[in-house]
C-alpha cells in the first residue's frame, strides 16, 4: 500500500514539474499568487496551532514569491510601482506576522493578494479573448 501511495506521488509531483515547465509567463505568474497565498494560510494555520517552527518555514516561503513577484517587475510600467508598494507593503506584513506569530496581521495582506491574484486571473481571461477572438 505504501509502495502504490509512493508511486502516486511520484507521478503528482512529475506532473506538477511538467506543468511549471511548459507554463506560459502568465500562468507562472498566477502559479505565484498562488503558492504566496497558499503559504500565507498555512501559516495563519501554524501560528493558531503554535507550531513555530512550520510558522516560520511557510511565510519564509511566501516572502519568497513575493520578493519574486516584486524582483520581476517591469518599472517601465506606472502599474508596476503601485505593484511594487503593495508588494512591499505584504512583505512587510509577512515578516511582522513571522516576528510577532500574529495570524492577524496576515488578514491585512491576505486580501490584497488575493486581489491581485483575481485581477491578473481575469486579464488572463480578457486576453484569451482578444488573442483566439471571442469564444
Amino acid at each position: 500500500m505504501a509502495m502504490a501511495y509512493n508511486n502516486m506521488q511520484q507521478q503528482y509531483q512529475q506532473y506538477q514539474q511538467n506543468s511549471i515547465m511548459t507554463a506560459s509567463p502568465e500562468e507562472l505568474t498566477l502559479m505565484l499568487y498562488n503558492g504566496a497565498i497558499k503559504f500565507m494560510n498555512l501559516g495563519k494555520h501554524h501560528i493558531e496551532n503554535k507550531e513555530i517552527e512550520k510558522t516560520n518555514e511557510a511565510l519564509k516561503k511566501a516572502q519568497a514569491i513575493i520578493m519574486e513577484l516584486n524582483n520581476t517587475l517591469d518599472m517601465n510600467y506606472e502599474i508596476s510601482n503601485n505593484l511594487r508598494s503593495i508588494y512591499t507593503f505584504i512583505l512587510d506584513k509577512l515578516i511582522d506576522a513571522n516576528i510577532r506569530k500574529d495570524a492577524s496581521i496576515l488578514d491585512e495582506a491576505l486580501p490584497l493578494i488575493e486581489e491581485i491574484r483575481d485581477t491578473w486571473k481575469e486579464a488572463m481571461k480578457e486576453a484569451r479573448k482578444i488573442k483566439y477572438g471571442a469564444l
